[in-house]
């Protein structure tokens, strides 16, 4: 799809018209409710869907079927995001009431280290074909990763700071406690940080990591970095208000990680029949359209099998407790 520069210049001020208008909305702190982060879910689906039907009728539906395929695949990758940033907001302590303008800044820092990333990305693929290889057999690898995780997972994980975020505390000092909303205080004449640019810089900067497998995943489906970079904006930008809506339900995808990983492992075999393909070999190659049941069909499957996981996990619980019940209940009588 050919894009010009104008096409990309009114496309970022539009993606900086709906932050701004985001950002204003939600400018004064507040705890969500779940009416409200169901709302702007939806006003950030429906956004991204009229995208797509705009490149279906302005520019292709190759176009418009990369885009949801890569949408899909990121929101669905960005949900395991979720977990992180719950994992940051207990680990810093963050007041409900600051934990949307953490978020709103965190996934704006998000947004342009991964626009960087999906830029050398893009270079990178223009110039060495074979990079198919290694984006492939890194996608296998992280599939199987994240299998051998889930299967190990024995208790609660906790969330370690990055080198980076380690720096930064140490150069500049933290404040010892939350200064409203702000992000720098004075202490003892010396600037400091204050605990909520911390936890900011810390959703930033561990998205990174988790672009790391999303950023060639997306390549997997289309090389346009003009699609690349407005499914991950969209994605990316409805993140915040998913946070509030399915906090309560992430405990129970179980099988979450299981899905994510036969999503990987799906693309990252379709990247290395791509590679083969571009060089010379005859290989089958898998369309769009083929990726994009298979991606909703593990979704909608991995989503059913958690809940009923999670259903019958709750009754065996529930089972166990009303037998010790009624044991501590018989001791007493006894």
């Amino acid at each position: 799809m050919e894009v010009s520069t104008t096409l990309w210049v009114l496309t970022i001020l539009g993606l900086c018209l709906l932050i701004a208008a985001d950002f204003l909305i939600g400018r004064k702190p507040h705890d969500v409710s779940v009416k409200e982060a169901g709302t702007w879910t939806v006003v950030w689906i429906v956004l991204a869907v009229l995208f797509g039907l705009g490149l279906l009728f302005f520019g292709s539906s190759q176009a418009s079927g990369e885009f949801f395929a890569g949408f899909i695949t990121e929101k669905s990758l960005s949900v395991d995001n979720l977990f992180v940033f719950v994992l940051i907001m207990a680990k810093f302590s963050v007041p409900s009431h600051l934990q949307q303008r953490v978020l709103l800044v965190g996934v704006l820092i998000a947004l342009v280290l991964r626009a960087i990333f999906i830029a050398a990305g893009a270079a990178i693929i223009t110039s060495f074909s074979w990079v198919f290889y290694i984006f492939g057999a890194f996608l296998i690898y992280t599939a199987w990763k994240l299998i051998q995780e889930a299967r190990s997972d024995d208790g609660e994980e906790e969330f370690e700071e990055n080198r980076l975020l380690k720096t930064i505390e140490k150069k500049f000092g933290v404040a010892d406690r939350y200064h409203g909303t702000k992000l720098f205080i004075r202490t003892n004449g010396k600037r400091v940080l204050t605990p909520l640019m911390v936890v900011m810089l810390a959703i930033g900067t561990t998205d990174v990591l988790f672009a790391l497998d999303s950023i060639p995943a997306i390549f997997g489906l289309t090389q346009d970095p003009y699609i690349v970079f407005t499914a991950n904006a969209f994605a990316l930008m409805g993140l915040r208000q998913l946070y509030f809506l399915i906090g309560g339900l992430l405990k129970k995808l179980v099988h979450l990680s299981y899905g994510l990983s036969v999503i990987l492992g799906f693309i990252g075999v379709k990247l290395v029949l791509h590679a083969l393909h571009e060089s010379g070999v005859h290989v089958p190659e898998i369309s769009i359209p083929f990726s994009l049941a298979v991606i909703c069909g593990v979704l909608v499957v991995t989503t059913i099998t958690s809940l009923i996981a999670s259903k019958r996990q709750a009754e065996r619980q529930a089972a166990a407790g009303a037998a010790a019940a009624d044991t501590d209940r018989e001791s007493v009588e006894a």
